[in-house]
């Protein structure tokens, strides 16, 4: 009899291929099994002959050449000029009008004067959105006794289409290879880690596609996400109204670092009322209720446009020339604590995010008076957000980080450093804390690098926001010695906490190390409290801190969403038109270079010293006799790389001599990727290591450097400090030598200081003589910025920056010099 084919026990799938006796307990050990041994092969298709595809629709005769209103008969390199020059035309840089405009060989001019320049640019139509306005005023409810001034006056609101701006930055050529089309999770390929770095990688823009997906009439679409922000500024120079509220708009989709570039991916789309009264009545309840909700009611109708397209689907042309049906909605708003408090309808002092929602906050409106939503909720129960007029928005899950001034002017600017001037007021009393005032001044004023330039006696007032950034850099040290160990670490804790939310990319990793500096800022400020500086730590501004692990996941890295995006943009939308001396400012200037090549000309200036062009010159210039000896140790590594040491010439006498020519520099450029700081193409930052002997005609700068001496080892286990004394470069044997003559910093310990969490070094030395070194321009990684550790001792009032790395015998090496310094330096 033939053999059964019985089913072996917990085997309940067959295989299905003829002659195939496998049996599987789950379908999916029947998929691998059929795709390991009975895969299916498809015979491509015969290859089909089809005609030319004609040119994208969507790319019309402007994408082609049309250079209109331009003349197409004028030179390309004319009206690329002229293109060029746009920005310094229309700062009323009319002098260069007859030099740049004048067409190769001066055969005519371009335009016949300057109205005819601004017609031309008034005519051009790429990107072309027209500004409008609209009036408002208050509608409410009169007193019996008559209206109150404010309620009878109009307030007029000016604006862009933010529909048609939003289509111009997706059809724009320029974002195309840096936009995400849709949300992503993204995940590091050597450990499996989610991180989190682009808007569109974070789960509030996955969760918004869901809902999307969900409806079958935008099933399919692409999600477009408006960021919007808005800050109040100020223009120094102008009069009459000084004060102005521009509103920002960019998209989700584009990446984090074409947003923080200037590239024109955060277009100005309004300039908002502020309403103002007397004095009697601007802080009555009416008017600032009245105030709040025109912010509001302006803001919804300058977005209405976009509303149609958040429930239906529209038809736009894309960067890469392709269509897409797009579906907006309102994404994150940028603003700072006070503009979260209007976006919120809350009053001051509330948590805009904590605990609250849309479908709560009506609710509670519904069920509570007035007094109890202020007491019980913080929520000013008469205003009507704007999102409540848009689908799928509610603006309590739409408030942005804000690094700048939730952080850096916030818990760091105004909380912290205030608190220790408070500190040591309290326990030095006024006129002894006034003279450690002062010595932390003059600390934090001998600036190193490019990063810090603080002005003597800066004491820490009015300052901008580039200020407190270079602030942070600068101030740990300068307080060690004069406050209990207890604020140095809250310092440190703080710092970290800022440093790593700035990362352009943050893993859950990063995350668990947000979390712990948290907790230990948590625990340090205690001594704050405990001394009897502070009574409570009830501060919106540090208390977002709690918010920002989550509003990683939402948004991704904060970097993108920072309100130092918007500030920046200030001096574009505002600023900048309001500079009307601009004119004699730049003819005063080019009064002082003529001058200047005049008095050169005539022998009235004195030449700069000319440098050294022979080792031995170059040595007795550094005052280092044994240079050539060092220049010999160098080309030995050169020559013989591979070599054993007991292979090498043994007496320095035997080492290989260079006597030719050699050319002197006074800096060179390292270059290295630094996504998180402001940096170039592709995230590379370029930095100049200078050592100048007369700085800004002054005295010497010389650079201090991280050069790798160890490739294996991480961070600074594998970097040694030194500070370069020149850069010069040879020929031998027709291979140039690009190299640096440095004096070598030995690490003091094996891990950063306990307290500032920061590696310190002290100056190198060889039996009782300065360790110099001549290496290789190649191995210097960037600079690096070294600041003394003070101890108890003050500085003389008259010391400089200059005297520093030679007065001082012990330094931290400053990992919060920059973001990148940051995350090697550790």
């Amino acid at each position: 009899m033939p053999q059964s084919h019985r089913k072996p026990s917990g085997l309940c799938i067959p295989c299905t291929k003829a002659g195939c006796n496998r049996w599987f307990r789950n379908r999916s050990g029947h998929t691998q099994h059929v795709n390991a041994k009975h895969p299916i092969f498809l015979t491509p298709p015969a290859p089909t002959q089809l005609p030319p595809h004609p040119p994208s629709p969507g790319l019309g005769p402007m994408d082609f050449g049309d250079t209109s209103p331009m003349d197409d008969e004028d030179p390309p390199q004319v009206r690329a000029e002229f293109f060029g020059t746009g920005d310094q035309l229309y700062r009323n840089y009319h002098p260069f009008l007859s030099a740049s405009l004048i067409q190769a060989g001066g055969k005519h001019t371009l335009f016949s004067d300057h109205r005819d320049l601004y017609r031309t640019i008034d005519n051009t139509p790429l990107g072309d959105v027209k500004w409008q306005s609209f009036s408002a005023k208050y509608t409410g409810t009169i007193p019996d006794e008559g209206a109150l001034p404010w309620m009878e006056d109009s307030h007029e609101v000016w604006f862009r289409d933010p529909r048609d701006i939003i289509r111009n930055m997706l059809a724009n050529p320029d974002f195309a290879a840096e936009m995400d089309l849709q949300p992503y999770h993204e995940f590091a390929t050597e450990n499996d880690e989610r991180q989190w770095k682009d808007f569109m990688s974070g789960d509030w823009s996955w969760a918004q596609a869901d809902k999307i997906s969900e409806d079958p009439d935008t099933h399919g679409s692409t999600f477009v996400p408006v960021i919007l922000g808005s800050d109040k500024t100020t223009v120094s120079v102008a009069t009459g109204q000084n004060d102005y509220y521009p509103l920002y708009a960019s998209i989700g989709n584009i990446q984090n670092n074409v947003r923080r570039a200037h590239r024109n991916a955060v277009v100005v789309i309004g300039f908002l009322a502020m309403p103002k009264t007397t004095k009697e009545h601007a802080e009555t309840p009416g008017f600032r209720n009245f105030r709040r909700q025109l912010f509001h009611s302006s803001l919804s109708f300058i977005l209405k446009n976009l509303k149609p397209a958040m429930t239906k689907p529209e038809v736009t042309r894309f960067g890469d020339g392709h269509y897409h049906r797009v579906i907006y909605g309102l994404g994150p708003y940028i603003a700072d604590y006070e503009e979260q408090v209007l976006l919120a309808c809350i009053f001051r002092n509330w948590c805009a995010n904590l605990c609250r929602s849309r479908s709560h906050t009506d609710a509670l409106i519904e069920e509570c008076d007035s007094g109890t939503l202020h007491s019980e909720y913080g929520i000013v129960g008469e205003l009507v957000p704007f999102t409540n007029d848009f689908p799928r928005a509610d603006i309590h899950e739409l408030l942005a980080p804000d690094i700048l001034h939730q952080l850096i002017k916030g818990a760091y600017k105004d909380h912290l450093v205030d608190w220790v001037e408070k500190y040591l007021l309290q326990t030095h009393g006024k006129r002894r804390a006034n003279i450690i005032l002062d010595d932390i001044d003059r600390r934090c004023s001998l600036h190193f690098l490019d990063c810090v330039d603080f002005p003597k006696d800066c004491h820490f007032k009015q300052w901008t926001g580039d200020d407190s950034k270079a602030l942070m850099k600068v101030y740990l040290p300068a307080i060690e010695g004069y406050v209990p160990v207890d604020v140095v670490h809250s310092f440190r804790a703080l710092l970290e906490f800022c440093y790593l939310v700035h990362r352009n990319v943050i893993n859950e990793k990063s995350l668990s190390e947000i979390e712990d500096a948290l907790t230990r800022f948590h625990t340090y400020r205690e001594i704050f409290k405990t001394t009897g500086v502070v009574t409570t730590f009830s501060l919106p501004r540090q208390h977002s801190m709690v918010h920002y692990a989550r509003l990683i996941r939402l948004f991704g890295a904060p970097n993108g969403l920072c309100s130092s995006i918007t500030e920046s943009k200030h001096i574009k939308a505002v600023k900048e038109p309001w500079r009307r001396q601009m004119l004699l400012t730049n003819q005063c200037l080019d009064k002082l270079a003529t001058s200047r090549v005049d008095f050169r000309f005539h022998g009235m200036l004195a030449e700069g010293k000319k440098r050294a062009q022979s080792v031995p010159v170059l040595a007795n210039e550094l005052d280092i006799p044994h240079l050539a000896d060092l220049v010999s140790q160098f080309l030995i590594g050169q020559l013989y790389p591979d070599k054993d040491p007991t292979e090498v010439p043994e007496s320095i006498m035997d080492c290989p001599r260079f006597n030719g020519r050699i050319r002197v520099f006074n800096s060179a450029v390292s270059m290295f990727f630094a996504p998180s700081d402001l940096s170039g193409i592709g995230g590379m930052k370029h930095e100049y290591i200078r050592v100048s002997p007369k700085w800004r005609t002054g005295h010497a700068r010389k650079d201090c450097v991280l050069v790798i001496t160890d490739s294996n080892a991480h961070g600074m286990r594998g970097m040694d400090i030194a500070q370069v004394l020149t850069f010069f470069s040879f020929r031998l044997r027709d291979v140039r030598y690009p190299c640096a003559v440095v004096h070598w910093f030995n690490r003091v310990g094996n891990a950063p200081d306990d307290d500032t969490g920061m590696w310190m070094v002290e100056p190198s030395s060889v039996d009782g003589r300065t360790h110099f070194a001549v290496i290789h321009v190649d191995s210097i990684f960037r600079s690096a910025h070294l600041i003394p550790v003070y101890g108890t001792d003050m500085l003389p009032p008259a010391i400089k920056s200059h005297h520093v790395l030679d007065i001082f015998t012990l330094f931290y090496v400053n990992k919060y010099a920059d973001h990148h310094a940051f995350e090697i330096a550790a």
